[in-house]
């Protein structure tokens, strides 16, 4: 502040001189000492309302030049009024006493325009020239002993990155050339450093320019450039690494920190998916939104995601202690989320989740709570019925009586034509939405049926990666396997775009791409890892487990696909399944599972899942012909 004060005066002074060509007339220096004081408190006292004193000069930027535009006008008017207050309120009275006459009552208009310039300057620059000295851009020091770097993408984020690079003494990094296949942007300099030439050449520039590193800077690029950046790269014999991908900066800016190696989300991933974010953010901006399951892979995520669109509201429902603290935590702390409710609760227990209904009066609800682990299932039926299936049945009957506008369960491929336990209680829980919205008009309710996430708790891709840890072997079951695949936060934009179209009964189904073989992705994964398959790390087929398909579907037969406004969305329409018979079967399902007959049971709930015919009509469906062809 002391230094803007000096400043100030030294503008003010100088804008009287430059005015009068160095030469102030005798009447005019009467003013000038009269305001002075009047003119430099009221420009003070502006600044400090700004706030200019709680930033740093050294971090000035552009946001900061324009707050300082803005301040040093209404300064200077303000000083403007205080000047013709001095001049007639004070000067007169004061210099009469004395028998001094008054000829000057005003401070001439191009004084007062070359003071808010001269303040404006001396100000500005000041704070660039701290700016400067922090940063010392001359030193040539500032290149030695650091890691020589190209950084691919000449955009906003490659921009951040080289510019933290070149300002940051502690980041061991030296941009020495951008890639960028925009042929506009050849040999344009961003802070000094040029654009080199186009991936294509990468091991061309790395040996030109002595290279040591790569750096995948752009966030939302496909996963199929990742790749071929990646080989490029190999060829060239140099590591490579990324920026996290646009979801995950989904909470701020990049920043050189958040630069990792690369994973096989990225190279799998499809680069950003579009979304109508005005009516996904229409649909939670200031509501009160329930995920359940919050602390698993898919429900935190959700959540992240709807953090960054104010809800009112955030209930997080998890039985697991430890994730929903981790998710909480995150939530409050890392993207400063106040009004997130940890709900320590299972979602069997309806008595625990009633009050909770009651008490926040949720909007939307997102059900994400499952067993998901097909061999944990397989010799657990129990747990897979009372959790996937009739906790489902609960929660969509909690809702409604609460009056929950929308409810969206998140289903799996795993539920079409279901051969597993932990399929067909999740194909049961999209019969029971399905049959519930058919029902009731209070509650929008619908499914989201999608494949398998990348990096999901128990996923191939964890296990994988503990694998290769542990020096192989790597476990493939069948060399023929495939699965569709998507990133976690691509799936769930998805979901949450899903969420925003239904208007009650429908399954949605995302478009996964095309499927992908579980060896090729083990032999990527292994070739990340700076390691050859089947010469540095084994690959060893074990062979089918029991109910495990050799390739998923996300359609069964008879369902009929739709489309929706959004071309990676589809729905999957089918006959609902007529509500009094769904009810009598999750009885008959409920009461084998009391009397421990798991088999039973089972052939029950195969029966209700078994493929539907395709109506012909929405909502049409004949519950005599169902009964007769499911129940003979």
């Amino acid at each position: 502040m002391a230094i803007d004060v000096a400043l100030v005066c030294t503008a003010f002074l100088a804008a009287f001189l430059w005015r009068f060509g160095l030469d102030v007339p005798p009447r005019y220096q009467q003013l000038l000492w009269t305001v002075f004081p009047f003119v430099v408190i009221a420009k003070v006292l502006v600044f400090v309302g700004f706030g200019l004193y709680n930033k740093w000069w050294r971090y000035s930027g552009i946001r900061d030049l324009t707050h300082l535009v803005q301040a040093t006008l209404i300064a200077s008017v303000l000083a403007a009024g205080a000047s013709v207050f001095a001049a007639r309120y004070v000067q007169d009275p004061f210099l009469t006493r004395y028998g001094i006459n008054v000829a000057i009552r005003s401070v001439p208009l191009g004084v007062l325009a070359l003071d808010w310039i001269l303040t404006l300057l001396f100000l500005g620059g000041g704070r660039l020239l701290a700016r400067i000295v922090w940063e010392r851009p001359w030193r040539q020091d500032l290149s030695r002993d650091r890691k020589r770097v190209l950084v691919v993408g000449a955009g906003d984020a490659g921009e951040l990155v080289v510019r933290e690079m070149l300002k940051t003494r502690m980041i061991r990094y030296h941009p020495v050339g951008f890639v960028d296949d925009d042929p506009r942007k050849r040999n344009l300099h961003i802070h000094g450093v040029r654009v080199v030439g186009l991936t294509k050449q990468l091991p061309t520039l790395v040996e030109e320019h002595a290279a040591e590193e790569v750096i995948i800077a752009i966030p939302s690029v496909q996963g199929a450039v990742v790749q071929r950046i990646v080989d490029l790269c190999k060829k060239a014999n140099v590591p490579v690494k990324t920026l996290p991908g646009v979801y995950e900066l989904i909470k701020g800016s990049v920043t050189i920190e958040q630069l990792r190696d690369v994973q096989v989300e990225d190279i799998l991933g499809r680069g950003e998916v579009s979304v109508d974010l005005g009516d996904v953010s229409d649909m939670i901006r200031g509501r009160t939104v329930m995920v359940t399951g919050a602390g698993g892979s898919i429900g935190s995520e959700l959540c992240r995601q709807i953090a960054a669109m104010n809800p009112r509201r955030l209930l997080l429902v998890d039985h697991a202690e430890d994730n929903l603290f981790a998710i909480h935590h995150e939530l409050e702390s890392e993207r400063h989320l106040k009004v997130a409710v940890p709900v320590l609760a299972d979602v069997k227990d309806a008595r625990r989740l009633r009050p909770v209904f009651e008490q926040h009066r949720p909007h939307l609800v997102f059900h994400a709570a499952a067993y998901k682990h097909v061999p944990m299932m397989e010799v657990n039926p129990r747990e897979a019925f009372e959790n996937n299936t009739l906790a489902t049945l609960s929660l969509v009957e909690t809702a409604i009586a609460a009056s929950v506008e929308r409810f969206v369960f998140i289903s799996t491929d795993k539920a079409v034509e279901p051969a597993t336990v932990m399929g067909i209680s999740k194909a049961l829980g999209e019969r029971i939405v399905e049959s519930m919205a058919r029902e009731q008009s209070t509650t929008k309710l619908m499914s989201v049926r999608f494949g398998n996430v990348l990096a999901s708790s128990g996923s191939v891709v964890p296990i994988f990666k503990r694998q290769i840890a542990a020096g192989g072997p790597v476990t493939v079951t069948d060399e023929r396997m495939t699965r569709y695949f998507m990133t976690i936060p691509e799936a769930v934009r998805l979901v949450l775009q899903a969420g925003s179209l239904g208007q009650g009964g429908e399954v949605f189904v995302l478009n996964m791409g095309e499927p992908i073989a579980i060896i090729d992705l083990a032999r990527e994964m292994i070739r990340l890892s700076g390691l050859e398959p089947d010469r540095d790390i084994a690959i060893e087929i074990t062979g089918i487990r029991p109910g495990e398909k050799l390739h998923e579907k996300l359609f069964n037969p008879g369902e009929e696909v739709g489309t929706t406004e959004h071309l990676k969305i589809h729905t999957a329409k089918r006959t609902p399944i007529p509500m009094d018979i769904l009810t009598r079967d999750l009885q008959r399902i409920r009461d084998a599972l009391d009397r421990d007959d798991i088999e039973d049971a089972l052939q029950t709930a195969q029966l209700i899942v078994a493929p539907a015919p395709v109506p012909s009509a929405p909502w049409s469906s004949d519950s005599s012909s169902w009964s007769q062809r499911h129940l003979g």
